[in-house]
């Protein structure tokens, strides 16, 4: 040790042979650190392979800074003796994952010894550092999608059967209540925090109460759970079924009336706490149809996101509260909105409709994740033109419920609701034939699992190089690939192609989405096809691996299934726990180029394939 530091210290006090900058910059959906050297003239260095006197890379890693895969060279190498060697540039890559609050703290050394002719310095060290300003976390295009999705539901909301006859009993409280002009806007504020909190609050609660319990690996895990096990996926979808037989007037749903009476006559108090209790009153009264809606929100926002559910909840509630706000502001605004009547019961049947719809889904991830093959593509098809085809007939007054009244006429609001429900009709028809849909390719089950598609084009020639009859993994648009990263790599060594990584699963909205809308590319299907060994790892597949393929992590944990053991190779390996993401490795399973998520820039995913 001592003698080790004498050296580094007699290396500091000589001239650098290395002149090294340092910068951390965005690659893809993930960060690269990136060192560039230029060698003095007359010496060389060694590269990191070297056996004694290879250069060295060391950062510091933390919670905040995690590294993504091995540091990566670039040089032209020169030959001494028979030895490789470094001159001229020098440029060293490490892929980082930055997390958590801005700005991350990059900091490490590079240690290198520098020779000219058979006479060598000692050591050289160059430390570097570098606080990076990280983006705000979730601002992907994907996560933008989902709160635009649950603003969108939040103000949809007012016009349901359960909500709007809230709104005489909001402006009667304000009515009443009423003193100054500056108190009743503090009070019209403050109900609206009050209902973004009750919904806010508890998500939010849940995963920070499991994140400190556990970290953010157990967060992912509950998560993945939750949203690929057949347990709550069957429960959710046995609940949306309950609520559109209840939406078509078979039964109604309501929280018990003790809940909701006690909430109501506290509201009556004074002051804040009867602001908090009529914002109760009105989370309680309308769960019966805010309570779908926030599930399936929250369902599609934990694909391994921490943030992501407390984002797109508190848009939800922002948007759900807003109307009521403005009308605590402005109470005479009433006399301007339609009074409840027949049209809140068409409002109610349309939901159902939907519902219907929405909660195949949770049905065909438990489908796909266990592979029963109960609700391949062509069935949940059909099921879907069904439901829109009726929903249209319904429209037209064509076929009426328990509740609804006679359609005397078609008011020009429905003539638009009906041109547009039956156009999407028949845009699901193709698909029964194979159409990609591409438009819906995130929430229908893959191509792949279609009995009967019309053929397309013809596959290239050059497909046949690959090593598809060793490939069993069916992929989109007729790629085949591997599900473990040890045979593609195998099969990379035996025909000179690199790996492609695709981090997946079953259940990942947004990886059906970019297989449909990026993969589909000539360009990039041209690529996947002739350039690479493809292997997918589904990190929700149930299969139960046979017992000599478990994997016990060092904290004594048993990985039984095929889903779980992907998982931990995924965090381990390319440090992510999130779908979709891509990596490029080169036969020996170093990393190339990676990670890049969920982005639908084909142009941009053909550089990266290019890299």
């Amino acid at each position: 040790m001592l003698i080790g530091a004498l050296l580094l210290i007699a290396g500091a006090l000589q001239n650098p042979t290395v002149d090294w900058k340092s910068e951390v910059k965005k690659a893809g959906d993930g960060w690269q650190l990136v060192l560039t050297g230029r060698i003095e003239d007359g010496y060389y260095t060694h590269p990191m392979e070297a056996k004694y006197v290879g250069t060295t890379l060391q950062v510091d890693w933390n919670d905040q800074v995690q590294p993504a895969g091995e540091p990566v060279e670039e040089y032209k190498p020169s030959d001494y003796k028979g030895e490789k060697v470094v001159t001229g540039t020098y440029v060293i890559r490490q892929g980082l994952v930055l997390s958590g609050e801005s700005p991350a703290h990059v900091a490490g050394t590079v240690t290198w010894s520098a020779c000219s002719g058979d006479q060598c310095n000692m050591p050289e060290e160059y430390a570097f550092q570098q606080d990076v300003k990280l983006p705000a976390e979730g601002a992907g295009s994907g996560l933008w999608a989902l709160i635009l999705e649950a603003i969108l539901w939040g103000f949809l909301m007012l016009l349901t059967p359960c909500v709007f006859p809230m709104v005489p009993m909001t402006v009667s409280f304000f009515l009443k209540q009423s003193g100054s002009a500056a108190s009743g806007r503090f009070k019209a504020l403050m109900y609206g925090i009050f209902i973004v909190l009750l919904y806010t609050v508890p998500i939010c609660l849940i995963i920070g109460i499991t994140w400190a319990v556990g970290g953010s690996a157990v967060t992912a895990d509950i998560f993945n759970w939750l949203s690929t096990h057949w347990l709550p996926n069957i429960l959710f979808f046995l609940i949306f079924m309950v609520f559109a037989a209840s939406f078509f007037g078979a039964f109604e749903i309501v929280l018990p009336s003790k809940w909701t009476n006690n909430a109501d006559k506290n509201s009556e108090k004074g002051g804040l706490l009867g602001v908090f209790f009529l914002a109760l009153t009105l989370v309680l009264v309308s769960f019966s149809c805010t309570g779908p809606i926030v599930g399936t929100v929250l369902i599609k926002s934990t694909q391994g996101e921490f943030w992501a559910p407390m984002v797109t909840m508190l848009a939800f509630s922002l948007a759900f509260a807003l109307p009521f706000v403005l009308l605590a502001f402005f109470p005479t605004v009433l006399k301007k909105l339609p009074k409840s009547g027949g049209w809140l019961n068409s409002v109610k049947v349309v939901l159902g409709f939907i519902e219907i719809a929405l909660g195949l889904k949770f049905l065909s991830t438990a489908d796909q994740t266990y592979h029963w093959h109960l609700l391949d593509r062509e069935v949940y098809l059909a099921i879907w033109i069904v439901c829109f085809t009726l929903l249209g007939l319904y429209l037209l007054g064509k076929i009426r419920f328990k509740y609804d009244s006679p359609v005397e006429h078609l008011s020009v609001g429905r003539l638009a609701l009906v041109i547009i429900d039956f156009t999407f009709v028949v845009y699901l028809i193709p698909g029964m034939w194979g159409a990609p849909l591409k438009a819906l390719s995130g929430y229908l089950p893959p191509l792949e699992t279609q009995d009967f598609v019309l053929p397309t084009e013809a596959v290239p020639v050059a497909a046949a190089v690959t090593t598809a009859e060793a490939a069993p993994l069916k992929l989109p648009h007729g790629l085949t690939g591997f599900d473990t990263l040890e045979e593609a790599c195998e099969a990379a060594r035996a025909s000179g192609k690199r790996v492609f990584v695709d981090i997946s699963g079953h259940g990942c909205v947004n990886c059906r989405e970019m297989e449909a809308r990026v993969w589909s590319d000539p360009r990039v299907l041209q690529r996947l096809r002739d350039d690479f060994e493809i292997v997918t790892l589904y990190v929700d597949d149930k299969t139960r691996l046979p017992e000599d393929q478990w994997v016990t992590t060092p904290d004594g944990k048993v990985l039984k299934d095929v889903g779980r053991v992907n998982s931990r190779l995924v965090l381990d390996k390319f440090g992510v726990n999130s779908q979709p993401n891509y990596f490029i490795l080169d036969a020996d399973g170093k990393i190339l180029a990676g990670p890049r998520g969920y982005n639908l820039d084909a142009d941009a995913f053909v550089t990266f394939l290019d890299q």
